[in-house]
């Protein structure tokens, strides 16, 4: 899978953001023709968009394009002019206000047709969707498993809080009378438990108040501590905070690799299923554990500091 700790949100009508986010350490970088474009600079933007895609410098990111919703006039030209256009320096396109699956399947079926048209990979092109009502969560299963082409599922806060009438208008933050527990643990775990069950990632959405890095921070903490692969960012000093967020820390991944190579030795050298590894047990299920933390080490470019010595006779 692709590293998504970090999606940063770049408006495609700001040709100077665009330049800029080319040189940010950002795993991802979205080019938006949606929510951060007006309806009058959306034909515009699509044309910026593509000449940043073909003449850029994104080397080491995933390079997504933010497409309008299906309910607006605009997405079918966006996919066509961006695909058209750049399609072969592309990852994904990401999906808003998805619904239910068939709005999913459009969009692979009309990419189909474009890539065979234009000499693509059939395929290359991957989808992003978007869940930010509460229509799009009851039917996030469905939507999970609707395309191959699928690689996130990603949280939409602000739609999704105005979609259910939740009473707050600071998008992320608990809304005034919650004291008791997480208002937004539902909603995650739902859409985590439709990603993997699809094998997909999942991505938590925005955090509104750019100012407020520890809020960021402890925002993401939580979504980090279920099992999500990223947040999104807004703003350039909200990307290292992202990236170390979604990271293990230097000892848990030297943890992580001394588990895997203690049971790879304790099972193929002394056959034994079950061993102690210090003061703690390891076994098959500590290295599945083990790989997940191991793999987004290796995705973080972090690297080992300890080895595992086999023991002596």
């Amino acid at each position: 899978m692709r590293s998504r700790r970090s999606c940063l949100a770049v408006p495609g009508s700001n040709p100077r953001f665009l330049e800029k986010a080319q040189g940010l350490p950002a795993d991802e970088v979205f080019l938006d023709l949606e929510d951060s474009v007006a309806p009058l600079a959306k034909e515009g933007a699509r044309k910026n968009i593509v000449a940043a895609l073909r003449e850029g410098d994104w080397s080491g990111k995933t390079r997504v394009v933010r497409v309008n919703d299906l309910g607006t006039q605009w997405t079918y030209r966006d996919v066509i002019e961006v695909v058209e256009g750049a399609g072969e320096f592309l990852d994904c396109l990401m999906l808003p206000k998805v619904e239910d699956p068939t709005q999913v399947v459009w969009l692979d079926t009309l990419l189909t047709q474009i890539e065979k048209a234009n000499g693509l990979k059939v395929g290359g092109i991957g989808i992003e969707a978007q869940i930010e009502n509460a229509r799009g969560l009851v039917n996030v299963d469905a939507i999970a498993g609707s395309s191959r082409r699928l690689e996130t599922l990603v949280f939409g806060p602000a739609d999704f809080m105005a979609s259910i009438n939740m009473r707050t208008l600071v998008v992320g933050e608990q809304p005034p009378g919650y004291t008791e527990g997480d208002a937004y643990h539902y909603i995650l775990m739902r859409i985590l438990m439709a990603a993997r069950t699809h094998d997909l990632q999942a991505i938590d959405g925005p955090y509104l108040a750019i100012k407020d890095l520890d809020g960021y921070r402890r925002v993401a903490g939580r979504a980090a501590a279920l099992g999500f692969d990223g947040k999104w960012v807004l703003h350039p000093t909200q990307v290292e905070a992202a990236n170390e967020v979604f990271s293990p820390s230097q000892e848990d991944y030297d943890r992580a690799e001394l588990i895997l190579d203690a049971y790879e030795y304790y099972t193929t050298v002394e056959k034994r299923g079950a061993v102690m590894l210090g003061d703690e047990m390891i076994d098959e299920a500590s290295r599945k554990m083990a790989l997940v933390v191991a793999a987004k080490g290796r995705a973080a470019g972090l690297g080992r500091t300890t080895a595992f010595t086999p023991p002596t006779a």
